[in-house]
């Protein structure tokens, strides 16, 4: 029996109860966009079927880290066993009723690690992996290696989500330059999609630059000193069209599943894939009952 912790209540954001003997969808959220992205998902599930986030955002020692340089006071490990403590006080935890759990990209790999804190005969069906990049070595990238071009291509990918105008930028624009350079490029594309007021000012968007960032960096951080384990149950890919990472389509998860692993497409980039109808649409099929 695991410790409790407490005060984590306000991580756990039920969007739909399932009835008695319903199934239940438990999504791991890593913060960045609300918890709210999730409603069109609980709105698209069959009838009987439930679904609640749990908002790793929302832990403190977690949340932290995206304020103070991304260095987190924590481990995937740790952060698993407080998800897991959620999980099971809601409607029963998951040997209360069937469930199937997901993680959107590193609550992807959060989610696996609560699996392998499951009791056999509480672990769900499968996993679904929402476009989560696998923390394998193939994959660990030191902080340095995540360049100022690819995260401003990355940052208008959530900006645009986050305001609910896309920010359509050509990664060729960014290659080579400086943060101050690309965010002048994403500022204008910004303005010009209407994601942006005319008067934003540049140090204000750096300033969320700059908070995004460190939650990336926090992300790789823990992912690195991680020592993931093969899944002991099943693994389904959703993989956005534009995904933080091009080519493999499986995202390196192979070597982690040794039980299967099926690999799904949807529209959108790695943060409109959890809002877009059409999108939505791929995901609830894939986490409903089987």
């Amino acid at each position: 029996m695991r410790p409790r912790r407490d005060g984590h209540g306000e991580a756990r954001r039920i969007h739909r109860t399932a009835p008695p003997g319903g199934h239940m969808v438990y999504v791991v959220h890593p913060g960045a966009l609300p918890a709210d992205v999730y409603r069109p998902l609980a709105d698209a599930l069959p009838e009987g079927c439930g679904l609640t986030v749990l908002d790793v955002g929302a832990l403190a020692d977690y949340a932290r880290a995206a304020w103070t340089g991304g260095r987190a006071a924590t481990t995937v490990e740790a952060l698993a066993a407080s998800l897991l403590d959620l999980l099971d006080e809601t409607s029963g935890g998951p040997g209360g009723g069937a469930h199937t759990l997901a993680g959107w990209s590193f609550g992807g790999v959060l989610a696996l690690a609560m699996t392998h804190l499951m009791p056999a005969e509480q672990r769900p069906a499968r996993l679904v992996l929402l476009d989560s990049i696998a923390p394998t070595e193939e994959y660990k990238q030191p902080d340095d290696a995540l360049e100022p071009g690819l995260l401003l291509g990355w940052f208008a990918m959530y900006l645009g989500a986050k305001r609910g105008r896309p920010v359509p930028v050509d990664p060729a624009r960014l290659a080579g330059c400086s943060v101050d350079e690309g965010l002048v490029t994403v500022l204008d594309l910004a303005v010009a999609s209407g994601a942006l007021l005319p008067d934003t000012p540049l140090p204000g968007l750096r300033k969320l630059y700059d908070t995004y960032v460190d939650g990336l960096l926090r992300n790789n951080r823990l992912t690195a000193v991680h020592d993931a384990r093969p899944a002991e149950l099943p693994l389904v890919m959703v993989k956005a069209e534009r995904s933080l990472v091009a080519g493999d389509p499986a995202l390196g998860w192979g070597p982690l599943a040794p039980h299967g692993l099926a690999v799904h497409g949807c529209p959108g980039d790695h943060y409109t894939m959890l809002s877009r109808p059409d999108s939505v649409a791929v995901i609830a099929e894939l986490v409903r009952p089987v």
